[in-house]
């Protein structure tokens, strides 16, 4: 099958950007070139003379993320979905498109993608497997929205409603992307959870997620940001999304928490944790517990005002 590649070609500043905005296009169809540590890799392997002086010359500042798309979905609409979330995101790039042949990504990707245990009382279940556990199963399709579990700032978030939820939270889920942090609250006893996302097509994944999982009747998914669709007021505000939308919206968050409600805000790079709690500091947040794992971070904040 001929599949199109969508190469963007950036700064390597904005590699933590990727790792939502790629997954919401091809969640398991993404290739990262990034030879900054090129001479360091190698050495693990063999003697730096034997690379190539064509990978010697490469641009160390530059990365090059390969979107590959089957030739089932519209490529031309994803690249635009793509662009205007960079455009938004404020990330100067280089795009190019071309046709390759690749064997069936579209199922290869899934022996990859297994069962796993969140937490105390949660795992997460690929929706083609089957899973015998006395925990709440989340059975996922990730569709083209992020969100699988395995990703860390996905995991740490999921751990947090798993200690925080006691039962009957109003919980909002910003940029819900596959849906599977609202499902999780829902799963572990929120009362209702309402979920918003700028992209048409995590709405839809989320929708479909919630009705597989059999909790569409407390799962709300709405087109849009939090601003503009939020309405009342919730015990938990989550959002797991990039660093800079995470300081933007952020001063928003207050006006929708209950009183004592609680803030988790997640998909930080370790490198911006500092920039982010400053932030929300200035705001008025009270960070009350931070979380780590593998270079990303997630913070639990409490509004003192």
């Amino acid at each position: 099958m001929q599949w199109t590649d969508i190469k963007i070609i950036t700064d390597k500043k904005y590699e933590d950007v990727f790792d939502f905005v790629s997954a919401e296009i091809c969640p398991m169809g993404v290739q990262i070139e990034d030879y900054s540590d090129l001479e360091t890799e190698v050495e693990n392997i063999a003697h730096v003379d034997l690379i190539e002086q064509e990978l010697l010359d490469k641009d160390r500042n530059q990365i090059i993320v390969h979107h590959y798309i089957s030739p089932e979905l519209d490529a031309q609409g994803l690249r635009l979905v793509l662009e205007n979330r960079l455009g938004e995101l404020g990330v100067e790039y280089r795009c190019e498109t071309e046709f390759v042949n690749q064997e069936d990504w579209e199922t290869g990707w899934k022996k990859y993608y297994h069962a796993m245990d969140v937490g105390d009382r949660l795992a997460v279940c690929p929706s083609w497997e089957t899973y015998e556990t006395d925990r709440e199963i989340i059975k996922l399709d990730p569709g083209m929205a992020f969100g699988t579990g395995t990703h860390e700032t996905t995991y740490l978030c999921m751990e947090v409603l798993d200690r925080e939820i006691r039962g009957g939270e109003r919980v909002l889920d910003v940029g819900t992307g596959s849906g599977i942090l609202g499902i999780a609250a829902i799963k572990l006893g929120a009362g209702e959870v309402e979920g918003v996302d700028i992209d048409p097509t995590a709405v839809k994944v989320a929708g479909e997620n919630a009705r597989l999982n059999g909790v569409a009747d407390k799962f709300t998914v709405k087109i849009g940001d939090l601003a503009d669709k939020a309405s009342g007021k919730y015990d938990i505000v989550v959002a797991n999304i990039v660093a800079n939308r995470v300081m933007m919206l952020s001063k928003d968050v207050p006006r929708f928490l209950a009183d004592g409600g609680l803030y988790i805000t997640s998909g930080i790079i370790d490198t911006r944790k500092d920039e982010v709690i400053a932030c929300l500091t200035n705001i008025g947040f009270e960070i009350t517990k931070v979380h780590e794992k593998n270079g990303w971070v997630c913070l639990e904040a409490e509004y003192r005002g």
